[in-house]
């Protein structure tokens, strides 16, 4: 059966058949990847400025660059998914992707870190993207945002392994080693996407769509100019980029300048963060089914993100069930994000899918790298004693996110609802 690209499948794909269980499990240890390789340098940023010698900026530029290449490549994934399909973008990225693990691993000075970062933004660019894509198609428009956050939860252990798995993968057998085992790992998940995953469910073929360049261009513009897409864009841009300015970044050194944590403390409060954030992903997926809508259940957790920010920037040094908690809160909030996307979504026709999720995307990566490189920035002009820098330093970082939390959730409160996939 043969179904035009950019309509419903002809029959919905029952998302407990056991071939769709294997393709969604593979899609999402496949994610586990990217999010286990954008969150690493929180973890072990002490380590390398011992080994290497790195500045804060260096820091946040090393982090930061991955989020850089991935935001850029999104508008050109988008046009590829809708004129390629899924799996082509994601054999491609698994590529890239073993290559910056293992250029990262053998790199000795921050040239070659950057060099491999960068290829892992490029690679891991569809590792969230073309398995939503690919839900898409294979099942409900109803079922979505649940499947879009089942995706977002199982890739969010790689969140987890970023934390204290991996202090202790770094105290055990050393940073190189463990990066050398990631692109293992990776690879052998490459050969499982060739083998069982397909654009399309089993007894449907999509019809490529047959756009011109010029055309797929002009779909781009289409998505941008949708009412109410920026005001979405904006509650992306600022959230879940707070997870990774703490989490994916400067949670690591905070906890140990401020409170004196070692690679395993810093570890275990980070791993209770991401395992929040798995949780949240779980439970914020199918909540627009719960309220009926999706701003409600946006608005809450961006609050409750903005809340957890506040408190940092405000209260100066924590007790430690407060830090545990807020670190909590900040977890399970950014869990949203497959919310947000699916309200953009939800405002589109679906032959722009691969545009508007990709263009989404911008500002949950380009945030990342924004508030990274930023707050690398900011930091360095505080000075260090032997290496440590002032509670005052995370403190005005915190508040500057807070800034631009409070920012994007007043935007997205003018918002248009959709109800178009209902």
């Amino acid at each position: 059966m043969t179904v035009e690209n950019g309509s419903a499948p002809a029959r919905a794909y029952s998302p407990l058949s056991a071939i769709a269980i294997a393709v969604v499990a593979t899609l999402g240890v496949l994610y586990i990847v990217s999010q286990f390789l954008r969150n690493s340098v929180g973890v072990i940023a002490p380590n390398l400025a011992d080994e290497i010698g790195l500045t804060p900026i260096e820091i946040g530029l090393l982090s930061s660059i991955y989020f850089f290449v991935f935001a850029a490549t999104q508008l050109p994934l988008g046009v590829a998914l809708d004129r390629f399909g899924p799996k082509l973008c994601m054999l491609v990225s698994i590529g890239f992707t073993v290559l910056g693990c293992g250029l990262f691993a053998v790199a000795h000075e921050i040239v070659g870190l950057v060099a491999a970062r960068a290829l892992l933004g490029l690679g891991t660019c569809s590792f969230l993207m073309a398995p939503v894509a690919l839900y898409a198609r294979w099942f409900p428009p109803e079922r979505f945002s649940t499947l879009a956050g089942i995706q977002l939860g199982l890739g969010s252990l790689g969140a987890i392994f970023a934390t204290a798995p991996l202090a202790f993968a770094t105290a055990s057998f050393g940073w190189r080693i463990t990066f050398l085992g990631v692109g293992a790992c990776t690879a052998l998940i490459g050969v499982l996407v060739w083998l069982i995953v397909t654009d399309d469910p089993p007894g449907l073929k999509t019809a490529p769509r047959r756009e011109t360049l010029r055309e797929s261009v002009a779909g781009i513009w289409q998505v941008i100019r949708t009412p109410s897409m920026g005001r979405v864009f904006m509650a992306q841009l600022s959230s879940y980029p707070s997870y990774l300015l703490i989490v994916g970044l400067w949670g690591g050194p905070y906890l140990t300048h401020v409170y004196g944590y070692d690679l395993q403390g810093r570890g275990d409060i980070l791993f209770v963060a991401a395992l929040a954030q798995v949780f949240g992903s779980f439970l914020w997926g199918p909540s627009d089914r719960l309220f009926g809508r999706y701003k409600v259940p946006i608005i809450i957790a961006t609050s409750i993100c903005l809340v957890s920010l506040v408190l940092l920037a405000t209260l100066g040094t924590l007790p430690a069930p407060l830090l545990l908690a807020v670190f909590v809160m900040l977890g399970l909030s950014t869990g949203a994000s497959s919310l947000v996307m699916s309200h953009g979504r939800s405002l589109v026709p679906p032959h722009l899918l691969g545009r508007t999720i990709t263009l989404l995307n911008i500002g949950t990566m380009g945030g990342g790298f924004l508030v990274q490189f930023v707050s690398g920035t900011i930091i360095n002009l505080f000075p260090a004693e032997a290496g440590v820098y002032p509670l005052a330093a995370y403190r005005l970082v915190f508040a500057l996110q807070a800034a631009l939390v409070l920012t994007g959730l007043l935007a997205y409160f003018g918002s248009r609802e959709s109800h178009l996939d209902r």
